[in-house]
């Protein structure tokens, strides 16, 4: 195995370990002392954090998110890894978010640490997906749904600037991560037996 393998693995398994640490789980453990995946919506994730911390609580865990995501993909820069270890590393990061070992696999759904290696990776991709996220938030006040509308045009937006065959394939990947994450947000939602 040489030597450039090797910084390869290395640093994709660092990825996924950096993803691993659950700033929702650790942000709420610390201010109260109880899961955070058994409050709320029972998801570790930025949205879950602001129900019970209030915005402050949604503002840091969504910042430290992306920015695991940023070093993740910065770290491999730094290594000189190619597109595919590029992309390589950006999934690392976020199947550590969604599955960290140390918790028993069961984490947050990823949102937030994409866009922050996706935004690492090209800038402009980065920001054209946020605005696009914006524009459907305001115009449909869901949060959720306009964020995976905006995962799911973020393959196409990187087509259409030009990315190459490999990256465009990774972001498909990508993309298909994040809806298995949020598959719950498609399931139709019981009747309440109060309901009408």
């Amino acid at each position: 195995m040489n030597q450039f393998l090797i910084m390869n693995v290395l640093v994709i398994l660092a990825s996924y370990l950096l993803g691993c640490f659950s700033t929702a789980y650790y942000l709420v453990r610390w201010r109260t002392g109880q899961d955070i995946r058994q409050l709320g919506s029972g998801t570790a994730g930025a949205r879950n954090v602001g129900r019970i911390l209030g915005k402050g609580g949604f503002v840091a865990t969504f910042l430290v998110d992306a920015i695991k995501g940023a070093l993740a993909v910065q770290l491999a820069n730094w290594a000189g890894l190619s597109s595919v270890g590029l992309i390589a590393v950006l999934l690392a990061v976020v199947m550590g978010h969604l599955w960290p070992i140390q918790l028993g696999w069961r984490g947050g759904k990823g949102a937030s640490t994409a866009f922050g290696g996706v935004l690492m990776l090209d800038v402009t991709l980065g920001l054209i997906v946020a605005a696009i996220a914006l524009v459907l938030l305001a115009l449909t006040r869901r949060f959720t749904r306009s964020g995976l509308i905006a995962v799911i045009l973020t393959p196409l937006v990187a087509w259409f600037l030009g990315v190459d065959d490999l990256m465009a394939g990774g972001l498909v990947v990508l993309a298909a991560l994040l809806l298995f994450a949020h598959r719950a947000s498609f399931m139709p939602q019981p009747l309440s037996s109060h309901s009408t």
